[in-house]
């Protein structure tokens, strides 16, 4: 075994495998062969049959044993010409078949055509159209070879140098060569580099270097007990360690999704199952590309309790991380309330309303704080009942109190509206004794009016009187002026020829 880094695939790994020959007459027992096959079969991915000249019967009839190893490997069918899906499994790990042809010395030709290495090879493995029992011995191994082998790839040689520098062969440069032989080894070392595909188990499985130890360690360990090792038991033991891994791989693409996206509390379970789904989802994801050959869904259903057991732990926590948030808010909101209630600030008529009041305005508070979780409602409901005996005590006090405030506002209307009622009586007493008052006035003004009257009547007849005799006085003043006037006149009168004007 020969490892060296690939050429041409980064990441990748070359194991190169040489074998002993097949049919070698001195070891005598054909069924070394057998085990130098399985072996080679059991660890490549491409399988080089290194043949001389041509492609003969004894050549197939060594590959032939390819028929015994499915009964050797003790895979779950033997090989049945008419039932191909029995061996599909094993099929399906098989590698490759690269033919090759060294001092290739024939014409590839058919039927007077240019034919191809590859169309060589497929013309001599194809099996002959007759029902003769006699060609069984013909058709049965190139079946088998056919069925084991899809990919089928033929590669022919021409003698590498001349037949008197053979000897020197492992000496000679690739100048002293064969050009055609070089070109034919690049050839297929091309093909072997970038055809050549990972070595994969049954289930998809891709071998790398532990799995291809343990492949190697179950193989050569089932041969030297002089029992092949079957394909499903060494399968089977890659299964209960790879499975174990990809449990393992799940759980923790599982917590480290839900350590991520998943804030407790949750305001809802639902948020929580949606999100163990969602991860859960990833988890089976990773457990189905890590998992190999988990035919009865143990290491699955081993998988299915974890994430059952993580979503009730789950669920666990959340209502815990739910009731603290929630008591810790319950504390911090209602807090003061409490302390007020200490303090008998609703020790007072009208207290357990404004008790209740001042309760549905901390119960609204406490709704409108985000993240309390699944026990949002019940931690509240724990917490007022709690303090039913609270509100009851303030209850109690407030209808005591209120009944002596109504007792006490009912002897205050009472002392009122007596208290009312003797000042309306004063008031009407005092009324009374006003129109009393204003009566006499208007009456002792009225005689007064009657005597200013009388009075003033009195005094405009002694006026006019007065003035009557002022005026008779006057009159008679004149009178006696004019008198005395006529009297001088006459005293003082003129010639009786003089006339008098009067």
């Amino acid at each position: 075994m020969w490892c060296v880094p690939h050429p041409e695939k980064p990441n990748h790994t070359l194991v190169l495998l040489d074998t002993e020959g097949l049919g070698d007459v001195e070891k005598g027992d054909n069924n070394n062969d057998a085990q130098i096959f399985a072996l080679a079969i059991l660890l490549s991915s491409t399988f080089v049959y290194n043949t001389m000249n041509k492609i003969d019967q004894r050549a197939i009839d060594l590959l032939y044993y390819v028929t015994e190893l499915s009964h050797l490997l003790r895979a779950e069918s033997s090989p049945n010409l008419d039932r191909v899906e029995d061996t599909a499994d094993f099929v399906s790990c098989c590698p490759d078949l690269v033919w090759t042809l060294r001092d290739f010395y024939l014409s590839l030709e058919a039927d007077g055509q240019l034919i191809t290495a590859d169309d060589y090879l497929e013309t001599s493995l194809r099996p002959k159209q007759d029902t003769d029992e006699s060609l069984q011995n013909f058709n049965l191994p190139r079946l088998c070879i056919q069925k084991f082998f899809p990919v089928k790839k033929c590669f022919i040689f021409d003698s590498p140098t001349h037949r008197k520098k053979l000897a020197q062969l492992e000496t000679l440069n690739n100048n002293e060569l064969d050009p055609d032989f070089v070109q034919q080894v690049a050839d297929f070392c091309y093909y072997i580099f970038h055809s050549s595909k990972t070595k994969t188990l049954s289930g998809g499985i891709k071998v790398n270097g532990p799995h291809l130890k343990s492949l190697v360690l179950t193989y050569v360990d089932a041969i030297s007990r002089g029992d092949l090792p079957c394909m499903e038991n060494s399968v089977l033991a890659l299964a209960q360690t790879k499975n174990s891994a990809a449990v393992k791989k799940a759980i923790a693409h599982y917590d480290q999704q839900m350590g991520q996206k998943l804030q407790l509390p949750t305001d809802t379970l639902q948020e929580l199952l949606d999100l163990h789904r969602a991860s859960e989802k990833g988890a089976i994801e990773v457990f189905m590309k890590n998992s190999f050959k988990d035919v009865d869904q143990k290491f699955q259903r081993e998988l299915q309790t974890l994430l059952e057991t993580k979503q009730d732990d789950l669920c666990k926590q959340n209502l815990e991380a739910s009731s603290d948030r929630c008591s810790a808010l319950l504390r911090d909101i209602f807090g003061p309330l409490e302390e007020d209630v200490k303090q008998g600030i609703y020790s007072k008529p009208g207290g357990h309303h404004q008790f209740i009041q001042k309760t549905e305005e901390l119960k609204a508070k406490y709704y409108q704080e985000p993240r309390k979780g699944i026990q949002a409602e019940e931690a509240l409901r724990k917490y007022l009942q709690s303090k039913e005996s609270v509100s009851d005590t303030i209850l109690q006090t407030d209808l005591v109190l209120t009944k002596r405030e109504k007792e006490m506002e009912a002897r205050k209307k009472a002392e009122a509206a007596k208290a009312k009622a003797q000042m309306l009586k004063n008031i009407q007493r005092q009324n009374q004794l006003m129109m009393e008052k204003r009566e006499r006035l208007h009456q002792e003004q009225v005689r007064q009016m009657e005597v200013n009257r009388a009075n003033y009547l009195a005094q405009q007849q002694r006026d006019m009187e007065r003035r009557l005799q002022e005026e008779a006085a006057k009159q008679e003043e004149r009178i006696q002026a004019e008198r005395r006037r006529l009297q001088q006149l006459r005293n003082a009168a003129p010639p009786e020829d003089t006339c008098i004007l009067l």
